[in-house]
């Protein structure tokens, strides 16, 4: 499995050497906004903001741009609105969930207490917007407000479904592209609108392609593991009361997981032994198949011919790293 680092620096790498340069200033942006709401907001949302991970949103934003001109200033605050949201929404799942550990790292609801995680979410989402807003671009607000409300219905549908034994695999997938891939496809769509106007709804379905695998791929890990590269114990949506697409799959094949009680899993060494049961059935080699696939066509449908080379072969890379993941 390559590195998350050394798949980063593969896709910058073909993208030219200005990428780097742009995602230092959206980091350095990031911070500026951390910082710029007192010390006790500015503490939370810029751990929050730190945790990030390998900024996979913003620099889909860049990649999607294609070749940056002498000033993208704009393209920066689009990349930083995206991940702003992608921070607000951990931040307010976190509390949702009461979870204690966020890539291994405290939650702001375990560290700072429920009402200050959800003003330190409520300020990510509004900074987002009003960051956007400086580009002066309606169809960019309009791209990231698509997304925010799938978010929300997102969550909204997963809490309806919690524990629920007969969410189907269409509920399930329909759940995945509101609340992990809508933000993708904004990301691809942002970008265009700034540098690729005529490929923004072919860039979108790209990201909403990859998105959605992304998350497949992120509840196969769940089941899966290890704690230490996922950051969170074995079988966390089971306990959650979350059913995803191994679940669902493992209960086709084996007649006593059809029969179980999401309920009754009372506790991290339960949800383990759950996970191997889970994981026996091939469920998890099933689901992922259907992550490839689903980046095999995001990678075939791309548009090629409005695309510059080293533009191309870094999104097709971004594809290829989403499902590295798991390998």
């Amino acid at each position: 499995m390559t590195s998350p680092a050394a798949a980063v620096g593969a896709i910058v790498e073909a993208a030219g050497p200005r990428v780097p340069e742009l995602l230092g200033e959206v980091e350095e942006r990031l911070a500026e906004l951390a910082r710029g709401h007192g010390p006790v907001l500015a503490e939370h949302a810029g751990a929050t903001i730190a945790a990030g991970g390998k900024r996979l949103r913003p620099l889909l934003v860049l990649l999607a741009a294609g070749p940056p001109a002498d000033d993208a200033d704009d393209v920066v605050r689009a990349a930083v609105a995206v991940e702003l949201v992608h921070s607000a929404t951990l931040v307010h799942d976190d509390v949702l969930d009461a979870a204690d550990l966020r890539r291994g790292r405290p939650t702001v609801w375990a560290s700072a207490g429920r009402d200050m995680a959800i003003a330190v979410g409520d300020l990510l989402f509004s900074r987002a917007f009003a960051e956007l807003a400086l580009t002066g671009s309606l169809d960019a607000i309009r791209s990231l407000s698509r997304a925010s409300t799938a978010l929300a219905e997102g969550e909204l549908r997963q809490r309806e479904d919690a524990w629920d034994p007969g969410v189907s695999v269409a509920r399930y997938l329909e759940r995945c592209e509101l609340k992990t891939a809508a933000l993708f496809e904004a990301a691809c769509e942002l970008g265009a609108q700034h540098g690729t106007p005529g490929a923004a709804r072919a860039l979108g379905a790209f990201g909403r392609g990859i998105g959605l695998a992304f998350q497949l791929l992120d509840d196969v890990l769940d089941v899966s593991g290890p704690p230490e590269r996922t950051g969170k114990p074995r079988g966390t949506d089971l306990l959650d009361g979350t059913v995803t697409l191994p679940l669902i799959l493992a209960r086709e094949r084996d007649p006593a997981l059809r029969e179980l009680d999401l309920r009754a899993i009372d506790g991290p060494a339960a949800a383990a032994e759950v996970c191997d049961r889970v994981a026996a059935t091939g469920a998890l080699q099933e689901a992922r198949r259907r992550a490839l696939a689903l980046v095999a066509d995001a990678k075939t449908a791309l548009p090629r011919d409005a695309l510059a080379a080293g533009q191309l072969a870094a999104l097709e890379l971004v594809a290829d790293s989403v499902v590295d993941r798991y390998s």
